[in-house]
């Protein structure tokens, strides 16, 4: 258990976090109980997140913002917190997303991150490891504030049909992430394709990877595995990889057919009628 009198404010982000939300609450003068009362938290929560025990949400740090006047400092704050808290290998990644102006994703068999509700994201994490589970599951989805930028990256998903029909966390989960997807249909930052089973053989076939493209850096590649991430520059795996993705963007459904077999899909093998 950590000891507030000797928390140090450089072991992490959490520890700062929880060093600036003690030292702003503080010199406005006010207990844990009373801040607490005014940002409608307990004051046990408050006292865990002073402590690096319990994970800050963004919510909770907007609130605490507006009450003390702080200007934004913890909402921008515990966007590096939750950041840290992901595996070591993936922190790369979470910090390429970040700054990419252009997303590519290839993803044959699950929705990806970037698009997951929280119950379908619960769900993926907890299959084998229910451990903090709803810390982990914050700290996925907050990876998702990328589209919340002044200017957002375009990601574009080219989705295996599979991604649909796999039934993850039962019927309601998947009528929710299905109605997820459907949700940025006329979105032109935001693009959901669906590349059919009838497609046969595809460029896709040796697995997922990612693009990310940057204003003035060069291009990376993103391939996964088991517990490890691979991000490379090396041009001809970009070449390679991007001429796939081109095949892969050929060979799926347009944008329109696409929502139309999500709607399908939806409709008959999760029993929601979608306007």
């Amino acid at each position: 258990m950590t000891n507030i009198n000797v928390l140090d404010p450089g072991a992490s982000p959490l520890d700062y976090y929880g060093y600036e939300l003690r030292r702003l609450r503080e010199a406005a003068g006010l207990t844990q109980r009373q801040l607490g009362e005014i940002v409608n938290y307990t004051a046990s929560l408050v006292g865990q997140v002073e402590t690096a025990r319990k994970l800050p949400t963004q919510e909770f740090s907007e609130r605490v913002d507006a009450a003390l006047g702080t200007g934004g400092t913890l909402s921008r704050l515990v966007i590096l917190v939750m950041r840290s808290q992901l595996p070591a290998w993936f922190q790369q990644v979470a910090e390429l997303q970040g700054r990419a102006t252009e997303i590519y994703s290839f993803e044959p068999y699950m929705v990806p991150g970037l698009l997951q509700t929280r119950t379908y994201a619960r769900t993926v994490l907890g299959a084998l490891d229910q451990t903090d589970l709803d810390d982990r599951t914050a700290v996925r989805l907050a990876r998702q504030r990328i589209f919340e930028r002044e200017r957002p990256p375009v990601f574009w998903v080219v989705l295996g049909e599979a991604a649909l029909c796999q039934r993850i966390g039962g019927r309601e989960v998947m009528r929710e992430q299905l109605a997820h997807l459907l949700a940025f249909e006329g979105n032109p930052r935001i693009n959901v394709q669906i590349l059919p089973f009838s497609s046969g053989a595809h460029a896709g076939l040796q697995g997922s990877f990612d693009v990310y493209r940057f204003a003035s850096d060069p291009t990376i590649v993103y391939t996964e595995s088991y517990g490890s991430g691979h991000p490379t520059a090396n041009p001809d795996t970009v070449n390679d990889c991007s001429l796939r993705y081109d095949h892969l963007q050929a060979a799926a459904l347009s944008l329109g057919d696409s929502a139309a077999l999500i709607r399908s899909v939806m409709e008959d093998r999760y029993g929601k009628q979608v306007a």
